[in-house]
């Protein structure tokens, strides 16, 4: 059994080399820095909860200063007296270091405690302004069941103030 291990670390040296001497490099490049499985970001301003994030997996970028969040993203959002105010989910999200804003990809769907629910296929949240917005094809429903469709949308992060633009929909008033 020894023998065969040995063998075994003997050839796998031998391929390394050749592999170095062939200008074959086995390199990190374009890999994550850490990864994380069914992990949780907490995103602060001034030691105050702002946004908790869950993914089923967590790549941190150094070099990037990102962080990709993938397999079921989970973000709550709360208020500057860190009362919860909105929900989102979507299949993808990136979180950039520098400023902790968040990109979210992909099914993207955000329920406000004010009941209002927004869906999108992407959907950016700028942490400093407090502020979501999309370019994409939008579709939200009031909490008096009104249905309005547009192309491009902002907000305030509990949906209470919000704007669609090229809007068309349907009312039940």
């Amino acid at each position: 059994m020894r023998h065969v291990l040995l063998r075994g670390f003997i050839l796998f040296m031998i391929a390394c080399a050749n592999n170095e001497e062939n200008g074959i490099a086995i390199t990190r490049q374009g890999l994550p820095d850490h990864e994380s499985w069914n992990a949780t970001i907490i995103l602060t301003r001034e030691g105050k909860k702002r946004a908790v994030v869950k993914a089923g997996h967590i790549a941190k970028y150094n070099d990037k200063r990102e962080v990709i969040l993938d397999r079921s993203v989970d973000a709550d959002f709360f208020s500057t007296d860190e009362r919860h105010m909105s929900n989102l989910k979507s299949e993808k999200a990136w979180v950039y270091e520098a400023t902790d804003n968040l990109l979210a990809m992909g099914n993207v769907v955000v329920v406000s405690d004010s009941g209002v629910t927004l869906f999108t296929d992407s959907l950016f949240w700028d942490h400093k302004a407090e502020q979501v917005t999309t370019n994409d094809t939008v579709m939200l429903t009031t909490q008096s069941r009104d249905t309005l469709h547009g192309i491009g949308f902002e907000s305030n992060v509990d949906l209470t103030h919000w704007k669609i633009y090229k809007p068309w929909g349907v009312t039940e008033r």
